[in-house]
C-alpha cells in the first residue's frame, strides 16, 4: 500500500495522479475525456484502481459516478463531498476537472489517522459535466440529485451518432430512476459540498492570486443550434436590395448583440455573451453563392436570472426586426436554462479563517458553470476554491502550477477541519 506522510509525498503523489490520467486519455494535443464515453470511463477507472492502491474505500453510484472515502470511517452523521468532474472538452486541458478530484483523494489521505477531527468526507468524481457532448451540461450531479429533465436522455451524441440514455446505461447509469426524476441520494445526508478548480479565464493570473474564493457562478441561456434561412443566389447577379442573405443577417444580429451588451455592462449588470458555432454548409457553400442558410449558437451568461431573461428576450426582438428588413428567418432549438447560484455565506468565512499565515484570500464570480452549483441550487450548501491557471481553460495550454494547488488543497483542508461559524 502506497504511503503519503509528507509534503513531498503528496506533490509527488498529486503529480503522478495527474500525468497518468493525461496519458491515458491523451488525444493529439490535448485530452479526450467524452462525457459518460471512453475517455471519462478511463479516467475513473485509473482513479479507482489507483485508490485500491492507496487503501481508499470506492464505489459507484446509479448514475454512475465514483465515489471514494476512508474505509475507517464509520459515522452515520451527513458528510462533507469534495467534488469535481472527471469529463473534459474535445481535446481540452488536463487539470479541468481533474485537479478537483485529484485534491479531494490528497484530502482523504491527509485525514488518514484523525479523520474524527472533521466532519466525514467522500470525494465525489462526477460524470458528464460540459455540456460540449450532449448540450447540457451537469449531467452527472443533475442525474444524481433527481433533477435531470427527463428529455435530456434523448439528447443527442455532438456527431450525431446514439443518443445520451444509451451512453449513460453503458456506463451503468440507473436510466429508469433518472427518467423518473428520483434522486438517488438523500439530500439530508450531505453536509456541504465543497469544490476545487482552476480558474478558467485569466483573472487570477493578471491579479497575482494564486487560491481564491468563488463567491457564485454564472448561470446562461443557450441554443446550441439556430439556423437563419435566406435564399441562396448567385453573387454576381442579385443585387443588394433583392438578396435575402443569412449571413449578413446573422452578422447584423450579431453586431446589435454585441452594442446591447456593452451599454448594459455600462449600467452595471454583469454578463457575458458568445457565438461559439457559425457555419454556412460545407456541402453547398462557394465563393460565387450568396450564402441561403447559416446555423449558429447563442449563449449569454450571467449570475442574474433577470439579466438573462432581460438579454434574451432583446436576441428575439432583434431576430424579428432583422427577419422584416432582410426577408429570412430565425429557426430555434430547445433554450435551454441553467440557473445561477450563489455559494455558501458561512463556508465562505470559514475558509477565509482557515487560510494559512499570510495568505489573503480574495473573492470572485465564476463565469463557468460548475456542479457545485447544482448542489447550491438544491439547498446544500456548497463553496469553490480557485487555484490560478494560466492560459485560460478548454484548451490543452491549461498552466496550474503545482505549488498554487497544494495551497488550495491546504486550504480547503484546514477547513473542514476548523468548525463552522454562523
Amino acid at each position: 500500500m502506497m504511503a503519503c506522510n509528507t509534503l513531498v509525498d503528496i506533490s509527488a503523489l498529486a503529480q503522478s495522479l495527474l500525468a497518468e490520467v493525461h496519458e491515458a486519455t491523451r488525444d493529439g494535443l490535448g485530452v479526450t475525456r467524452e462525457s459518460y464515453g471512453a475517455g471519462e470511463t478511463a479516467a475513473l477507472r485509473l482513479l479507482e484502481e489507483r485508490a485500491e492502491e492507496l487503501g481508499l474505500r470506492h464505489e459507484w453510484d446509479r448514475a454512475g459516478n465514483l465515489w471514494l472515502s476512508l474505509p475507517e470511517e464509520t459515522r452515520n452523521a451527513p458528510f462533507l463531498v469534495i467534488g469535481s468532474h472527471a469529463d473534459s472538452v474535445p481535446q481540452g486541458g488536463n487539470f479541468d476537472g481533474l485537479a478537483g478530484i485529484v485534491a479531494g483523494m490528497l484530502m482523504l489521505l491527509a485525514l488518514r489517522g484523525r479523520h474524527e477531527d472533521a466532519p466525514p468526507l467522500r470525494v465525489l468524481a462526477l460524470r458528464g459535466e460540459e455540456s460540449a457532448w450532449y448540450g447540457k451540461a451537469y449531467l452527472g450531479s443533475l442525474s444524481l440529485l433527481g433533477k435531470l429533465p427527463p428529455a435530456t436522455l434523448k439528447r443527442p451524441h455532438r456527431d450525431g451518432v446514439g443518443l445520451l440514455s444509451e451512453a449513460m446505461s453503458r456506463c451503468g447509469a440507473d436510466i429508469e430512476a433518472i427518467q423518473r426524476a428520483q434522486p438517488l441520494i438523500d439530500l439530508t445526508d450531505i453536509a456541504a459540498y465543497l469544490e476545487l478548480h482552476i480558474e478558467q479565464g485569466p483573472i487570477m493570473v493578471n491579479r497575482g492570486w494564486p487560491v481564491a474564493l468563488v463567491t457564485g457562478i454564472r448561470g446562461n441561456v443557450r441554443h446550441n443550434l439556430i439556423r437563419c434561412i435566406g435564399e441562396t443566389g448567385h453573387s454576381g447577379a442579385v443585387p443588394r436590395w433583392l438578396r435575402k442573405d443569412a449571413l449578413l443577417a446573422v452578422a447584423e444580429l450579431l453586431s446589435r448583440m454585441d452594442e446591447h451588451w456593452r451599454v448594459l455592462l455600462q449600467m452595471g449588470m454583469d454578463m457575458v455573451m458568445t457565438t461559439g458555432i457559425c457555419s454556412t454548409s460545407a456541402q453547398s457553400h462557394a465563393v460565387s453563392v450568396i450564402p441561403g442558410e447559416v446555423a449558429f449558437s447563442f449563449e449569454v451568461r450571467s449570475q442574474d436570472t433577470q439579466t438573462l431573461e432581460r438579454f434574451y428576450t432583446l436576441m428575439r426582438e432583434e431576430c424579428q426586426a432583422i427577419e422584416r428588413a432582410r426577408g429570412v428567418r430565425f429557426e430555434f432549438d430547445e433554450r435551454l436554462f441553467t440557473e445561477p447560484a450563489t455559494m455558501d455565506a458561512a463556508w465562505l468565512r470559514r475558509l477565509e479563517a482557515a487560510a494559512p499565515p499570510g495568505m489573503k484570500l480574495e473573492r470572485m464570480a465564476s463565469g463557468a458553470g460548475h456542479d457545485a452549483a447544482v448542489f447550491a441550487n438544491a439547498g446544500v450548501p456548497s463553496a469553490m476554491v480557485f487555484i490560478r491557471n494560466e492560459n485560460g481553460s478548454h484548451n490543452p495550454h491549461e498552466a496550474m502550477e503545482m505549488e498554487d494547488f497544494l495551497l488550495g488543497v491546504e486550504l480547503l483542508t484546514r477547513a473542514v477541519l476548523s468548525p463552522l461559524s454562523h
